[in-house]
């Protein structure tokens, strides 16, 4: 059955509320992993650390306290139950992430880390280039990102890295993204489970579940199921009458 939720009740639906336990989440894919990046640093309980591997605008530290480059004393300062960004310098309008060996270093001196682990150019879906996503290796949670405004819409015009992405699901660019084809993405080697640490678990978001799209959703949510009966896919919408299981 389909679940669709609001951003507010994204950490309890993904059941990271448990006390005392300490997670380390790596977002990877389409449009929205920004969103929700800091959607998880509110909700999380704990000294927690957003950052990323890539790179974000210098704008989208959300008025969080940004430490850059800092070291293990920098580290075991942040407070028991503050949220800091964390960037290695900026350049220009862009801050450059971190490299993924030093987020593994600081797992043990914090609750949890939230990681931006992939690019997309502000498109809602896409498919890993050689050298992506760059995931750190104690990563507890990857999740994939795929946007709802990329199905059924042209997978040139919606999608990062097009070739790619109508390679692994066996189509033309110039051809709509369906709901099937987005599922053999996402559940791929080369797709959305590339580079996926041996002991981390995928979950699938799909953001921005409307009404106009909550059909290609749930048809997504079948095709994601027929493949693999075990994998965890929910939406995250903004209106409140989509907020229910389906």
């Amino acid at each position: 059955m389909l679940e669709i939720i609001s951003l507010a009740s994204l950490a309890k639906s993904l059941k990271l509320h448990t006390k005392g336990a300490n997670h380390f989440i790596s977002l990877v894919g389409g449009g929205g992993k920004t969103t929700l990046l800091h959607a998880l640093g509110k909700q999380l309980c704990g000294r927690t650390i957003l950052t990323s591997t890539t790179k974000m605008g210098c704008d989208q530290n959300n008025n969080l306290r940004t430490l850059m480059k800092p070291d293990a004393e920098a580290i075991q300062s942040i407070q028991k139950h503050e949220t800091v960004m964390i960037w290695r310098r900026i350049v220009g309008e862009k801050a450059i992430g971190v490299e993924k060996q030093t987020c593994d270093s600081w797992f043990s001196y914090v609750d949890h880390i939230v990681v931006e682990a992939d690019g997309s150019r502000r498109k809602p879906f896409k498919a890993p280039a050689d050298y992506e996503p760059v995931i750190p290796s104690k990563t507890t949670l990857m999740i994939s990102v795929i946007g709802a405004d990329a199905l059924g819409r042209v997978i040139a015009d919606q999608c990062h890295r097009p070739l790619r992405v109508a390679a692994i699901a066996g189509c033309e660019p110039y051809q709509r993204l369906t709901p099937t084809s987005a599922a053999k993405i996402l559940l791929s080697q080369r797709g959305s489970l590339k580079e996926l640490p041996s002991n981390s678990e995928m979950i699938i978001v799909v953001t921005k579940v409307s009404k106009e799209n909550v059909k290609l959703v749930k048809e997504l949510h079948e095709a994601v199921t027929a493949i693999d009966p075990q994998r965890q896919l929910i939406g995250v919408s903004f209106e409140e009458e989509l907020e229910a299981k389906r």
